[in-house]
């Protein structure tokens, strides 16, 4: 498998495990065209919000370059991915999520008898107040190392979602 595409599904696993154990449903669309890779539902009433059955959506983004400088990520988007994750004009929540990966393939998991360990991190970041920009190619986002994904993390933004709200 070309190396790009199993960061893909290696992030995909690390995301669809951190939803399972907050309890959320997953959902994909056929054809990627609008930056969404996952979507992410709870079903019903969830929280203390008003809406019903409320999602969350992510671009996933996965890198075992060295991004990391001043406590964030510096992770170059392209820019039709910060367009379509930027602005207040959507209905449903839009997320960045970057994992970082180890470079060596053989340290991005660890098998053991009774448990197994992913590495490394993943963060996310809302484009949600963020402006139009004059590149043309891609930006450079800033991704900070303290907004970790978390199952905890996921269950918060879709309760945010809930009350119309993101994070």
């Amino acid at each position: 498998m070309d190396p790009q595409r199993q960061k893909e599904e290696f992030q995909y696993a690390y995301v669809c495990a951190l939803a399972a154990h907050a309890g959320l449903n997953r959902g994909q669309f056929q054809v990627d065209n609008d930056s969404i890779d996952i979507t992410f539902q709870a079903k019903g009433h969830f929280g203390m919000g008003r809406i019903r059955s409320p999602m969350i959506q992510i671009q996933l983004k996965c890198s075992s370059q060295d991004l990391i400088a001043d406590d964030v990520i510096k992770f170059p988007l392209k820019i039709k991915n910060y367009n379509d994750l930027r602005g207040e004009d959507v209905v449903v929540p839009r997320y960045l999520a970057v994992l970082l990966v180890p470079d060596n393939l053989d340290q991005w998991i660890a098998n053991y008898d009774d448990h197994i360990v992913l590495f490394k991190s993943c963060h996310w970041l809302s484009l949600r107040h963020y402006g139009p920009t004059d590149n043309e190619a891609s930006v450079t986002v800033g991704v900070p190392l303290m907004q970790r994904l978390t199952s905890a993390t996921l269950f918060q933004m879709m309760d945010r979602a809930s009350a119309g709200e993101s994070l």
